[in-house]
């Protein structure tokens, strides 16, 4: 059992994490593949976080991506939420915008926006930089999907400020090079990463959603240059910790990482988010977990631990991790099994990508 600071109880500390799986309609509605995809990981675990929903159109980032962007998308996403629930877990929406991420062609000819006019990167297109007016219209859409996600019957949110999309976009050097008051210096940085953070608390808060939680999800560093490292998460971390934030949740390959920065080599980076949170927040630890082994040694240091790879190629995981049965983890993916665990669309292709050595013909 373990309950959040705003009263919403799970079962147990495992989580599936949030995967890009691009199952939903063109233009953001659920399906049903994407449903019974999210059902049959639903049974063991105590929460699910789903796949990142754009909160406006310029925010979408892939074709089958989930979108919260209007009232039109309450109703499917209700069904959702209802079919995570119905398996015994609690359901939280992780909404976002992808900034630079994007291209043209995938928002419908809206150009791709971010902190300043700087490309990911080859292949990508240049960005337009964000006004401040258009700042304070996404803060408002943030907080407005928050809302729909509570009309859809989610028990929380989840911010998604990782993974290099918009909320990373400003606190990243890379991407803001801003000269007023959202960029710059690391607070001025963070300051549209606050306004979100406030946004959605208020949303939640000043209408009294009893039982909703809000989460923010981080990438504790970057590999791009200029870009930051552990020792400027630290400045983010002790922001949580003034934020009526239900929990944070670190972005992680391998919950045995270390740290790239070079002034913090002795403990793992789980190790060092835990220590400086110390017990202000929950923490949720995630990154090549599969078996019980594994799931005692990442609460160590975490509240909470989440499941991504591991639990597409074994939808019941929690039971196998909670009964110690991990004789029973599937560790490989046979091509042929594809269609029957519910791998198709963009799951398969984000597996080929993060574990081509566990899929065999």
């Amino acid at each position: 059992m373990f309950e959040f600071k705003r009263g919403l109880q799970l079962k147990n500390q495992l989580v599936v994490a949030p995967m890009t799986n691009k199952m939903s309609f063109y233009d953001g509605e659920i399906t049903q593949d994407e449903v019974s995809y999210y059902a049959s990981r639903s049974k063991d675990v105590a929460m699910v976080i789903t796949a990142a929903a754009n909160i406006q159109q310029d925010g979408k980032c892939w074709e089958g991506e989930l979108s919260v962007a209007s009232d039109d998308m309450i109703a499917g996403l209700s069904k959702l939420a209802s079919a995570i629930h119905a398996q015994g877990a609690k359901a939280v929406l992780q909404i976002f915008h992808g900034g630079r991420m994007t291209n043209h062609l995938i928002t419908g000819g809206l150009p791709c926006v971010s902190a300043s006019a700087v490309a990911m990167g080859e292949g990508y297109e240049t960005p337009k930089e964000l006004t401040v007016e258009q700042i304070k219209e996404i803060v408002k859409n943030f907080a407005l999907a928050t809302r729909r996600a509570k009309l859809a019957g989610f028990d929380g949110v989840e911010i998604h400020g990782a993974n290099h999309y918009l909320l990373h976009q400003f606190f990243s050097p890379h991407s803001n090079r801003r000269n007023d008051m959202y960029g710059g210096s690391i607070e001025n940085r963070m300051r549209f990463i606050e306004e979100v953070i406030d946004a959605v608390i208020a949303e939640v808060d000043d209408n009294h959603y009893e039982n909703f939680i809000v989460g923010y999800r981080f990438s504790p560093e970057e590999a791009l240059k200029p870009g930051y490292l552990l020792s400027d998460t630290m400045h983010l971390i002790e922001k949580f910790k003034t934020k009526k934030l239900d929990y944070v949740h670190a972005s992680l390959s391998d919950y045995t990482h270390f740290p790239h920065d070079p002034n913090y080599q002795e403990k793992t980076t789980l190790q060092y988010l835990h220590e400086a949170l110390d017990g202000k927040l929950p923490l949720i630890g995630v990154g090549n977990v599969w078996d019980s082994q594994d799931y005692e040694a990442i609460l160590q240091n975490c509240e909470l631990c989440a499941l991504g790879k591991s639990i597409l190629l074994n939808p019941r995981l929690g039971k196998l991790i909670l009964e110690k049965e991990d004789e029973k983890v599937v560790r490989t993916l046979k091509r042929s099994e594809v269609e029957s665990l519910q791998l198709t669309h963009g799951v398969m292709s984000f597996l080929e990508r993060m574990i081509p050595d566990k899929i065999i013909d």
